[in-house]
């Protein structure tokens, strides 16, 4: 039921307000795209935030302190 609420209001504001069936459309449209939609959203989300975390991981240069590295000549 609050899909349905959340829908109506989302549609009414996409159409603007002299259009009421269109607006209802859209909103129901649009709670059905997000209610199939947001599973592998969030799972790809998931996904490209592990890559990015893996990435930066393997990249990173180790720190060694200043007095540690040879000097250049």
């Amino acid at each position: 039921m609050f899909g349905k609420l959340a829908g109506a209001w989302l549609g009414n504001k996409m159409a603007s307000r002299n259009s009421g069936a269109r607006g209802a459309i859209l909103g129901y449209g649009a709670m059905a795209l997000a209610r199939r939609g947001m599973g592998p959203l969030a799972a790809g989300a998931a996904l490209w935030w592990g890559y990015n975390k893996l990435r930066d991981r393997r990249n990173r240069a180790p720190a060694y302190p200043s007095e540690a590295s040879p000097a250049s000549l």
